[in-house]
């Protein structure tokens, strides 16, 4: 299925917030003529927002009657997709898009008894919603569920995990990677000092627990490599394995670009592949670019591809850290001759805003066998620390200036 931008007006290709077009069917005829809009819990799903919202504005504006019977959302009328979707438009625009940075990533919060306001997750301004329209009423009336999005935290995590609850710790939301050492000191563990209070012990033993059943998915890291890709393709002969769609995409990038880097399809392309698989909110789709855009001319590669590298990161340190995951297994395992002219190459992509400083000081001081074997790592960060240390050094300077 085809995507568009959330908000329409934005005609950028790189626009990361998509959503399905209304696709609506108009049934009966005469006076019980209706229309169903058959993916109204798909696009409500996109912009983040009830359902019941969506078709009450549809019946606002078009000044129609709204039911929705068993998850089927229908507007009386013939209303073909074109005009539900101008309609949907004005929803939009004075229900989803930030009023300061006309991000659509907000929610609705109910402030008092009938104050309603968005609050914008991407510039973190709150902005009131026009209480004019009718829809206001009945969000008034009937205010979002937002107890699904707060995530709950007992007093005994916040002590024992310093503010963290037991499933961001396990997540690796702090520093519990599966063996992480620090250069020049002592290697670390991840786990927590033993405490003779029993309650810190009980949650020691379940987060333990919890990082015992997410190992596989800590210790994951996409592999572009040729012996991977036809160990891949041995098992799929078998019918063992699963499409996985960062395998697909890593895969249809290395069949496009087989004779030369130069054979690659343009960035928009490449974006377009990427919302149709539907993983351009996947950390994991920039592990693999860092694997497959690049051949041993990495620092005149990089240029060419910042449009569609920053679009995809968008300042967030998760995206950051999966490209130096991806380019961490593309030096390491794909191209060592490169592990020398790693400050280089980090140094094009910290001057192009891709990687940030706080993100490379922590990945050049850590190694972590999360996508290379452990030796690997250390290689690899032994050759980018000159690099980190003018950071750590500049980083310093600027303090003392202030």
């Amino acid at each position: 299925m085809s995507f568009i931008n959330i908000c329409r007006d934005n005609t950028d290709p790189f626009y990361r917030y998509k959503m399905p077009p209304i696709q609506s069917k108009t049934e009966g005829r005469g006076n019980g003529i209706k229309t169903a809009i058959v993916n109204l819990a798909e696009v409500a799903r996109a912009l983040n927002r009830p359902p019941a919202y969506l078709i009450k504005f549809f019946g606002y504006e078009l000044g129609a009657q709204t039911q929705i019977q068993n998850d089927r959302y229908l507007v009386s009328g013939a209303h073909d997709s074109n005009e539900l979707q101008d309609s949907l438009d004005g929803f939009i625009n004075k229900f989803v898009l930030c009023g300061s940075c006309k991000n659509p990533e907000t929610e609705i919060l109910l402030k008092g008894k009938d104050s309603l306001e968005r609050d914008c997750k991407a510039c973190g301004k709150i902005t009131m919603i026009d209480p004019k329209h009718k829809l206001y009423s009945y969000i008034v009336k009937n205010p979002p569920d937002t107890k699904k999005s707060k995530k709950s935290a007992t007093a005994t995590a916040n002590v024992v995990g310093g503010g963290k609850s037991i499933s961001d710790i396990a997540a690796g939301h702090i520093n519990a990677d599966d063996s992480t050492t620090t250069i020049g000191g002592e290697e670390q563990d991840g786990e927590f000092d033993e405490d003779d209070d029993l309650l810190a012990k009980k949650i020691n033993a379940e987060v333990a627990q919890l990082k015992a059943v997410e190992a596989k998915d800590d210790d994951w890291a996409v592999d572009m490599s040729q012996e991977a890709i036809a160990a891949r393709a041995r098992e799929l002969e078998g019918l063992t394995l699963q499409n996985n769609q960062f395998d697909e995409f890593g895969e249809w990038l290395l069949q496009e670009s087989k004779d030369s880097k130069e054979n690659l399809p343009s960035d928009v392309e490449i974006y377009k592949r990427i919302v149709e698989l539907d993983i351009a909110d996947r950390p994991e789709t920039l592990q693999v670019l860092g694997q497959v855009l690049f051949d041993d001319d990495i620092i005149n590669q990089v240029e060419p591809h910042v449009g569609l590298l920053a679009k995809l990161i968008n300042n967030d340190e998760e995206f950051e850290k999966s490209l130096l995951g991806g380019l961490e297994r593309f030096f390491g395992l794909e191209k060592p001759n490169l592990i020398p002219q790693i400050p280089k190459i980090l140094h094009v992509f910290y001057d192009k805003d891709l990687l940030s400083e706080e993100v490379l000081i922590h990945w050049g001081t850590k190694v972590s066998k999360k996508y290379v074997p452990k030796d690997v790592s250390k290689k690899v960060r032994k050759a980018a620390k000159p690099f980190v240390k003018w950071l750590q050094e500049a980083e310093e300077e600027s303090d003392d200036e202030e």
